[in-house]
């Protein structure tokens, strides 16, 4: 009778949980069980663990193997145990030392010839064995440099079980390495070629509300005709965010980790990621979920950049309507039967819609052909709700021959991210006391207290109020709006004409 015992990560959503892996070796009628809560794809681990192990060179003896996976509360799923679950048996069977074993992760999926295959969600598991005080980690090879983002970490990356026993004292041979099967991971990665605002030609208003929308982190709905710049507008608005600080690079890169779209090579995603998922887009692939433990959709992988919705009114409204709890809360909570996980969504929406069926009716509207139920009907596909979380909706009217011929509206994105950057330095510095960022975090009840007494700034914000212009959500979210502009002006509070601007931008120019 033998016990080996090593340490493996469950990851719940973005939590990582230490898992000890335990597998008992008894005098009994030969067979192997595995407890401790694991789905179909974890059980299946003792066929891989089993043929890995034969073609390494070792014999296991031919007893009662029974595996735990402690806290054998806690659910489990997927293939990265496999290196835990076979280095745990061959302790127990006497064929390699168990000391360290207790104090190591290993993580990682065999193949049946003994390779050990890449996993997701490496990073944010060694980053929760670092947290509980774990210092050495086993991760396939091409997981290595993933793993290695994590300060203090001793990381041995392997191509095959073999090389993993061999370091325990175990008597095989380690064959040459053959390469890492491909696939498994997608290589992807923040995208870097969406173009310089320069690009677009005209737009001058457009430009100033993506400028106002980059500075405050808001929300931004662009509503006009087809082959306005609508696209190229959103495209172009990651270039002006800031680099991403260290703290928010490791939660964009566990994250980008978890969905199976990061490139290690690359080191930390730096710059704010950029998601534009189809209209025709499940539930499922913008917020998340899938069958057994949820996992990341294109609203989570946009977190602390941009999700772009092109053509939002053919969006299913089931999708729509699932983005009001991040866009309220910065987070998403998927509750499935197998657990719940939560994923960090705190993203800038950037909606593009055509204002009817046809994208004409825009201005006075006179090359319309839809009747006024049809433009009704298709524009209040974008309900009440999600639309007064937007803090920004604004007009996107035809170039003309006298716009394209302007050349003082075609400043680049290094020109306007600078005055970006210098406002959001502005209300970092204003917001650090109470902990938020920037000007879109912030709750209004705090922005009034910092206006004082002076009412007559909110004039025509109260008289938007009275005329059913703007819920009280939407008044605030004008203040918000209001101090963006005074920051990217210089001023240290906003003024009358701020208040007045900020209106404009959030209804289109109808609320004044």
């Amino acid at each position: 009778m033998g016990l080996g015992v090593t340490l493996a990560v469950c990851l719940v959503g973005m939590t990582g949980h230490l898992v000890e892996v335990e597998a008992h070796l008894a005098a009994s009628v030969p067979g192997f069980t595995l407890v401790g809560l694991p789905d179909t794809s974890l059980a299946e681990s003792r066929d891989r663990v089993r043929a890995a192990v034969a073609s390494t060179g070792l014999v296991l003896p031919q007893r009662k193997v029974t595996v735990n996976l402690s806290p054998a509360s806690l659910p489990k799923s997927g293939s990265g145990y496999d290196l835990a679950i076979a280095v745990a048996m061959l302790a127990g069977a006497g064929l390699v030392r168990h000391e360290g074993l207790a104090r190591t992760v290993h993580l990682g999926e065999l193949g049946l010839d003994g390779r050990v295959h890449p996993v997701r969600g490496v990073l944010p598991a060694v980053a929760a064995a670092a947290a509980a005080g774990v210092t050495r980690v086993v991760v396939p090879a091409a997981n290595a440099a993933e793993a290695g983002l994590v300060p203090g970490m001793e990381v041995y990356g392997a191509h095959r079980l073999a090389e993993v026993v061999a370091r325990y004292g175990a008597d095989v041979v380690v064959p040459p390495d053959v390469g890492v099967r491909p696939g498994g991971l997608v290589a992807a990665h923040v995208r870097t070629d969406l173009g310089d605002l320069s690009d677009v030609v005209g737009q001058a208003s457009a430009r100033a509300a993506l400028e106002v929308a980059a500075a405050g982190g808001h929300h931004l709905l662009m509503v006009g005709p087809p082959g306005t710049g609508k696209t190229m507008l959103a495209q172009r608005l990651p270039g002006l965010l800031p680099a991403l600080t260290e703290s928010e690079a490791i939660e964009v890169t566990s994250v980008h980790s978890v969905a199976g779209t990061f490139d290690a090579s690359r080191g930390l995603l730096d710059r704010p990621p950029f998601e534009d998922p189809h209209h025709t887009a499940t539930p499922a692939a913008v917020v998340g979920g899938g069958s057994g433990t949820p996992r990341p959709g294109a609203a989570s992988r946009a977190h602390r950049g941009i999700l772009f919705m092109d053509e939002a009114p053919e969006f299913s409204p089931r999708v729509l309507q699932t983005l009001r709890q991040p866009l309220e809360h910065g987070e998403l909570v998927i509750q499935r039967a197998a657990g719940s996980a939560r994923y960090p969504a705190r993203f800038q929406l950037v909606l593009a819609a055509n204002p009817c069926p046809c994208g004409l009716a825009i201005g006075k509207g006179l090359e319309c052909s839809c009747t006024p139920m049809a433009r009704r009907r298709y524009f209040a596909r974008l309900s009440g709700p999600l639309l007064d979380r937007v803090d920004l909706q604004v007009e996107v009217h035809p170039v003309t021959r006298l716009d394209a011929m302007d050349e003082t509206v075609r400043e680049g994105t290094d020109v306007v991210a600078r005055r970006v950057l210098q406002a959001r330095e502005a209300a970092r510095e204003r917001l650090r006391p109470a902990g938020w960022t920037t000007n879109s975090e912030v709750p209004g009840t705090w922005l009034r207290d910092k206006i004082g007494h002076g009412r007559v700034l909110l004039r025509d914000l109260d008289a938007a109020l009275d005329r059913g212009t703007l819920s009280l959500r939407g008044a605030d979210r004008v203040l918000r709006v209001a101090w963006t502009l005074a920051d990217l002006a210089g001023r240290l509070s906003p003024e009358p004409d701020d208040i007045g601007r900020a209106l404009m931008l959030r209804t289109r120019g109808h609320g004044l």
